[in-house]
């Protein structure tokens, strides 16, 4: 009884993976084949075998959970160089390098470690969740980089409307995509294979464009930028017209 109350609140806590034998002198960790046999519990049974999925998952550079914000309990595999994967259940891609809650090619995962939440406007670390000032980079306490700040605050605004625009215009897209997919299940109505086709592509279009601000954005390249923008622009016009 006493093995049961102490595992059973180990695994409640998420602490079972980490716990040890209750006497303090030995460092010996329970197995699963102990656990299995003294928790009569299946709900908590189901918990541990949830958190050592997890570990192992976490623990394996080509395995990573789908980071759909709406909630997905898909595991997915690292298939070849890239850094982006699409989940075979919900069709989410998710980045395999860091722990945005999406993938955002073309914006490096540096890029995307500077958050600002919309509703209090409070800066943190996406890697480490600490607030951005002062323990990262603070530009706007010196005196000397006020004009310079305030230059580079009128241009994080531009590329940040942008961005938003690009996102809205995505949600438009997959908005229209369900609706459209709804009218090709009437049978009188031919089929509109194309019209979903050019709505994923358009959706696609319109987050490859609202990354591109943010690459844009921390690009120090001049040279590389222009060319970057110059296609950027191409792109944005094709996606206008489609």
């Amino acid at each position: 009884p006493c093995w049961n109350e102490y595992l059973t609140t180990r695994i409640e806590q998420n602490m079972v993976l980490s716990c040890t034998c209750p006497i303090s002198e030995c460092r010996a960790q329970p197995t699963t084949a102990f656990i299995s046999s003294i928790v009569s519990s299946k709900e908590v049974i189901a918990k541990y075998e949830k958190a050592l999925l997890r570990c192992y998952v976490e623990s394996c550079s080509n395995l990573t959970w789908c980071t759909n914000p709406q909630g997905c309990d898909q595991i997915l595999l690292k298939d070849g160089l890239g850094y982006e994967a699409a989940c075979s259940k919900c069709s989410w891609i998710s980045c395999f390098n860091c722990n945005f809650p999406e993938a955002h090619y073309p914006a490096s995962c540096s890029h995307m470690s500077h958050m600002t939440c919309a509703k209090c406007s409070h800066g943190f670390c996406w890697r480490c969740l600490k607030p951005w000032r002062p323990t990262h980079k603070d530009y706007y306490n010196c005196s000397v980089m006020v004009s310079k700040a305030a230059w580079q605050e009128k241009r994080f605004q531009d590329y940040n409307e942008r961005c938003t625009f690009h996102h809205r215009a995505r949600e438009f897209a997959v908005n229209l995509r369900n609706k459209v997919s709804s009218m090709s299940e009437i049978p009188k109505i031919r089929t509109l294979a194309f019209v979903l086709h050019a709505c994923k592509v358009l959706e696609q279009a319109r987050k490859v464009l609202a990354y591109s601000c943010v690459y844009s954005y921390y690009n120090q390249d001049t040279e590389s930028a222009d060319i970057v923008e110059q296609q950027t622009e191409s792109l944005e016009l094709h996606t206008n017209a489609l």
